[in-house]
Order: C-alpha cells, then structure tokens, then sequence
C-alpha cells in the first residue's frame, strides 16, 4: 500500500501526478489529509477541481504553534497507521517542506515503514525558516529521496545520504502544470480575468505569506514600498491573492495599500494557473510559485533574499530581490523584457509517473 500523506494546497497540487498514476495504473493507495492549512471542508472543493478522488481520512488539525500542529499531525497519522495495520511492505510518501511532511515522516519511520521524500534535497540554508528545518529533517530519515534536480541530488550525497537512497525523477509541478492548464482553459477560460477587469499580460501577480517576510514590519512595508515604486512607473494593475497570514498583519501594522495594488480572495489553483501563465511579471516569497513561473516562462522576482530553487536563478527565469523596496523596483525593471527563452530545468512532466516505477522496482 502508498499511504500520502498531505495537508496543505501546494502539497494536494504536487501529489496530484502521483495520485493519478496510480489510479492510472491501479496501484493500491490511500490518502490521509492533516488539514494543516485549511478545513477539510473547503479543500474537498480543491480535490473536486483538479479531479482527484477525496481523502480517506482527515484530521482537520488546523492552526497553531509549530509545536502544537506537529504534534497534532504526528498523533494524528500514528493513529492511522497502526490502525490500518501498515507495515514494513508499505511506504509513506510525504512531499516539500510543511509541518505535515516533517510529521508524517516521524509517525511512519518510528513505525518501521519505509518513507519516500517527494521533492527531496532542496535547501535555502536559512535555518530561521521552519520549512528549511523540515525539509533537512525528513531527508535524513527517509528510505527513498526524489530528488528534483540533479543539484538536489549532489546537496543529499554531500550530506552524507547514501547514493543508493537517491532518485533524480523530475518534479512533480512540471506534471501539475501540464496536466491542469488545459483543465484550467477548459474550465476558467477568461472569467478570472473578466471577473477582476485585467488584460491579458498587463498585470503583475504578486503572493506573500512568508513568515519572514509579513510577520517582521520593516521587510513587510519594505515588499508595499516597492510595488508602489513599480505600479508608479508601469501603472498596471497589481494583483495580489491575499494569504490569511498576510490579511492578519496588514491589519495588525496598519499597512496603508497603494491605489495599484488589488488584493483578492485566495484563488483555486485553476484559476492561480491562469493568473500566473497570462501575468507580465511574477513577484513573490513562494517556492512553489517560483518553480511555477519558471515552467511557465513568467519571469519572476522573489520576494526573498535566498531561495531553496537556485536553478530557477541560474536559467535566468527568477532574481533575488529581498525586502528592499529599490531592489524590488531595479529587480522588476530588469525582469520584466527578460527574454523568455530559457530551459525548464525541472524535468519533462512524468516525475509522478517515475516516481511510481522506482517504487513498483524497490518494493
């Protein structure tokens, strides 16, 4: 059996491939759902989006410390796992970086069933982040590492990770974008942009939820001091898909927005993919949306003064702006006549499919 295990929405986006491999090749799984980030409730309506079969359990653990959440999921799968009887012919897959990756992992491994890290070997080296930590820990207790890119996999051999541990597949975004823009066509078409009265590739599409950044006043109003400084030169709508976090200190630091700057309920992914795929520039504090534009070739400034996806730097597709309000304004004006003729460096779109070959092999 593959027990996944997810809790957050870039997580269901990313596991989505390998749910559908194996329904594809009707390979035995279940899905357990932490509800780390949203209820259960309203992330049924996310898995009915994207055409994926709803969880078999939920345990809608909600918000709180990182203590309190991790301990919830952790207890949570335990539960799960010894009741289903899982054992050592089993494997748990987990994905990224969230407390529901680093807690799963623990819950399966303390049970002796063997743990897959999806998108294994990424590292930003900034320990102040809780992600970072999550994702440094579950490498190192996993059985199997799908490494992203061949540089994820060289950071887990110079870690000490055995060879043997480590398969470079690809990532599993390139297999969600592909297979759900034409969903996303399908079934949006242009009402999003209809909806918030934009044009086509005359907007600039900006997310920010890092605790780093919106928690900690002066990065925070340093990120609006830039947007003004673009929307003053461009004049283009300004469209920000407003994360809880985000709303919550906006108001906690009276932060007074600019005419330009549009903030609008957070988006299903469908409608986010047409956001970003039709967008003139990118700027964000999101992983996962820096690997998003990359596919996509929307170039991007991140929100950010280090980044865990350096290859989206390396092609050209992404720049590291930080908080400062004249580098996110130089990093724009750069980034904006990029030339997007770069190479997608993550994989050709059947990560979730290898995935399921290397397991099918190894078991």
């Amino acid at each position: 059996m593959i027990i996944i295990i997810l809790g957050t929405r870039p997580e269901i986006i990313k596991m989505a491939p390998v749910i559908r491999a194996c329904e594809k090749d009707k390979v035995e799984y279940q899905v357990i759902h932490t509800g780390q980030h949203y209820s259960y409730e309203m992330d049924k309506i996310f898995f009915k989006e994207l055409n994926l079969p709803e969880s078999n359990y939920n345990l809608n653990v909600g918000s709180g410390t990182q203590a309190e959440q991790t301990a919830k999921i952790l207890t949570g799968v335990e539960k799960i796992l010894i009741k289903e009887k899982y054992g050592k012919n089993d494997i748990v897959l987990v994905e990224g970086d969230t407390n529901t990756v680093l807690a799963g992992g623990l819950a399966a491994t303390k049970l002796h069933i063997k743990v897959g890290h999806v998108e294994a070997g990424l590292r930003s080296y900034f320990r102040e982040m809780p992600e970072e930590i999550n994702r440094v820990l579950v490498d190192h207790i996993s059985d199997y590492l799908f490494a992203p890119t061949e540089n994820a996999k060289k950071i887990l051999l110079d870690e000490g990770i055995p060879n043997g541990k480590i398969f470079v597949t690809g990532n599993t975004i390139v297999d969600s974008v592909y297979q759900n823009l034409e969903i996303s066509k399908e079934k949006i078409g242009d009402s999003i942009f209809k909806k918030l009265n934009i044009k086509k590739g005359n907007y600039f599409l900006v997310t920010t939820h890092r605790q780093e950044n919106v928690d900690v006043k002066e990065r925070f109003l340093g990120i609006f001091n830039g947007l003004k400084r673009i929307y003053k030169k461009y004049e283009l709508p300004i469209i920000s898909p407003i994360h809880p976090r985000t709303a919550k200190m906006i108001k906690k630091f009276g932060i007074n927005l600019n005419e330009g700057v549009k903030l609008i309920e957070p988006a299903g992914f469908l409608e986010f993919l047409q956001l970003e795929a039709n967008a003139k520039l990118i700027l964000t504090d999101s992983g996962g949306v820096q690997e998003e534009s990359c596919i996509l070739k929307i170039p991007c400034v991140t929100l950010r003064d280090n980044t865990e996806r350096p290859e989206t730097v390396e092609i050209g597709g992404n720049i590291l702006a930080g908080c400062d309000p004249e580098k996110i304004y130089e990093s724009a004006n750069l980034m904006i006549n990029k030339e997007r003729n770069w190479k997608n460096p993550f994989g050709d779109g059947t990560a979730g499919i290898r995935i399921l070959e290397i397991i099918s092999e190894i078991r």
